[in-house]
């Protein structure tokens, strides 16, 4: 639980500097026997600046909450 509560504060704080992610993936575009064509195709990702927040402050609590048990 504690380990847990780490890895989501550390994804709150890249949440809050950073506010998308983008990467790319190759697709198959034509498939046809020995020919093949692939395009790299873009994708993003996007969030609102205060789930970056809220995501660092369930880290947090979950924290706190296992070094009183």
């Amino acid at each position: 639980m504690k380990i847990f509560g780490f890895v989501l504060i550390l994804a709150g704080i890249f949440m809050l500097f950073s506010n998308n992610l983008s990467f790319t993936t190759k697709e198959n575009v034509v498939d046809a026997g020995p020919i093949q064509i692939n395009a790299n195709k873009k994708h993003e990702v996007n969030w609102p600046s205060y789930a970056g927040g809220a995501v660092l402050a369930a880290g947090v609590i979950l924290v706190v909450i296992s070094k009183k048990k």
